[in-house]
């Protein structure tokens, strides 16, 4: 059994079942979310060259700042317009 931990809100976890993961991402549209960390971009556009190269559709997302959750219409907007997400961590 695998446990996730939400940083966001610790006290109070809740439980949630893990996604399955695509067989392929070949013709998905895959998020690439920029918390706005320094040098988050850099591993992004590493990230999204070698998608593109295996057939998959990216769109770009930035978060205003990394000390905060991203804001909820762009958890939305992020949720409707892509099958998976790949968020990006650097320093």
């Amino acid at each position: 059994m695998t446990t996730l931990l939400d940083p966001t809100s610790e006290r109070s976890p809740v439980a949630r079942e893990r996604l399955a993961r695509p067989a392929s991402l070949e013709g998905l549209t895959v998020g690439l979310l920029d918390i706005s960390k320094p040098r988050g971009d850099i591993f992004l556009n590493r990230i999204e060259e070698r998608l593109t190269g295996i057939g998959a559709h990216v769109k770009r997302y930035s978060k205003p700042t990394f000390t905060k959750p991203a804001p909820v219409d762009l958890r939305h907007e992020i949720a409707t317009e892509c099958q998976v997400v790949i968020e990006a961590l650097a320093d």
